[in-house]
């Protein structure tokens, strides 16, 4: 059985930069991948990493199949361009400059009483290092998936009428914006709320790594851990 295995961020510098095959027995599970894979890379073992098979999560016992899509996925660090879907929400990745006012302006009803608008920059330090740029990369089938749900998610939890989610691929200059997320709402509190969450669940979930490149070096920033039940563990770790 062959599948097709997708390294991302900090993987590639172990498991090279491009997608690969893998032969696998009928019937291999993903921890029989992970156990496959700490032969050649004992790195991936330690890493906290998350598998997903054809752009959805997958846990550890998850049996795979011919032809499957492996993307191997490290702590994210938080494209193709989409419209404004049928429930309103505008969900995009870009490698376009992020338009800032013009997208608020869209996002604004009669009905809101509120927009709230997070407006991550990239900054010019990092850990005492000056910064020269960042490289965003990303699973891009699988951010738009998980993006679309996360602001599909903030409208039935926090009961705000309108979400947009904006994320820049590519080189970001100091500056620059990186992410976008704005909240429309009849209500101030609600849009706080969900704007929040938002933020702080796409950079734990969604698959978007940089790289931070400084005047005396680069490096894959590292991510944060992944919510529970989402990173696969070691082929030593315990079951899921």
């Amino acid at each position: 059985m062959h599948v097709r295995i997708l390294p991302f961020g900090v993987l590639k510098d172990s498991l090279g930069a491009d997608p690969f095959a893998l032969d696998l027995p009928s019937g291999a599970t993903v921890a029989d991948l992970m156990v496959r894979l700490g032969v050649h890379a004992p790195a991936v073992e330690s890493l906290g990493i998350a598998v997903s098979v054809n752009a959805e999560y997958a846990e550890r016992n998850r049996v795979l199949s011919e032809n499957d899509e492996v993307g191997l996925l490290p702590p994210v660090s938080g494209g193709a361009e989409s419209q404004s879907r049928p429930d309103g929400n505008v969900i995009r990745l870009t490698r376009q400059i992020i338009d800032g006012d013009d997208l608020v302006r869209a996002a604004k009803q009669g009905e809101d009483g509120a927009v709230v608008v997070f407006d991550g920059i990239v900054r010019n330090n990092s850990r005492g290092r000056q910064t020269l740029y960042l490289d965003y990369e990303a699973y891009e089938e699988m951010a738009v998936k998980q993006m679309i749900e996360l602001a599909g998610d903030a409208v039935i939890e926090f009961g705000v009428r309108h979400v947009s989610i904006i994320h820049r691929l590519g080189r970001l200059q100091v500056g620059e914006t990186s992410v976008l997320i704005i909240v429309a709402s009849a209500h101030r509190a609600q849009a706080y709320e969900a704007s929040r969450w938002l933020i702080d669940t796409l950079k734990k979930t969604v698959p978007i790594w940089k790289k931070e490149t400084f005047v005396d070096g680069a490096v894959w920033a590292d991510g944060e851990p992944f919510p529970a039940g989402y990173a696969v563990e070691g082929a030593h770790g315990p079951s899921a």
